[in-house]
C-alpha cells in the first residue's frame, strides 16, 4: 500500500466516523403495550392501548367516543419499562402511581396521562 492510499483511506475511515456522530440516535421506547380501560359516550366498556410508547415523553391518554375530561382506569403496563400514570393530563399534578414492567391497577386507578422512563 502506497503512502497516498494509507492517506486516502485514513481520511475515509475518519470522515464515515464524523458522519456517523452526526446522525442522530434513534429514540429510546419502551417494548411492549400499555393498557387502560374507558367508558364510549353510548355507555360502553373499552380498552385502549399504546404500543412501544416512547420514554420520557408525557401521553395524554386518548379515550375515543367518550366525553371531554373523561378520565381513564385500570391501567396495564405491559412493557418492559416503569410507567408514571397521572390523575391530571399533561403528567402533572400530586396524584401520581408508578406501575413497574408487567404490573396493573383496579379500576379504581383513574389516569388521565402517562410517562415511561
Amino acid at each position: 500500500m502506497t503512502r497516498r492510499s494509507l492517506s486516502a483511506a485514513v481520511g475515509a475511515a475518519c470522515s464515515a466516523f464524523v458522519l456517523l456522530m452526526a446522525v442522530p440516535g434513534s429514540a429510546s421506547a419502551a417494548t411492549g403495550q400499555f393498557r387502560y380501560s374507558y367508558t364510549t359516550a353510548e355507555g360502553y366498556e373499552a380498552v385502549g392501548f399504546l404500543n412501544n410508547p416512547a420514554s420520557g415523553e408525557c401521553v395524554n391518554l386518548p379515550a375515543p367516543g367518550s366525553a371531554p375530561g373523561t378520565v381513564s382506569r385500570a391501567p396495564k403496563n405491559r412493557t418492559d419499562a416503569t410507567a408514571t400514570v397521572f390523575l391530571d393530563a399533561d403528567c402533572e399534578g400530586d396524584t401520581y402511581y408508578t406501575l413497574r414492567p408487567g404490573a396493573g391497577a383496579s379500576d379504581r386507578l383513574l389516569l388521565r396521562s402517562v410517562v415511561f422512563s
